[in-house]
């Protein structure tokens, strides 16, 4: 079920209702900020598997770096 510009407006309606003109920046920068650690700690760990796993050519030699 797509969300659509009518349901985006109800949300963005009972959101400033709920917390306010003055809180929804606030959290919004905070839901980012959260958004983006957890981008990097993901792309972390990403990269830490990559290193540990060797590479099909080096498998296949034997030979490391």
């Amino acid at each position: 079920m797509p969300i659509g510009p009518g349901s985006l407006a109800l949300i963005a309606i009972v959101a400033l209702l709920i917390f306010g003109p003055k809180k929804l920046p606030e959290l919004g920068k905070a839901a980012g900020n959260t958004l983006r650690e957890f981008k990097y700690a993901t792309k972390g760990l990403a990269d830490d598997d990559d290193e540990e796993k060797p590479k099909k050519s080096e498998q296949k030699t034997g030979e490391t770096k």
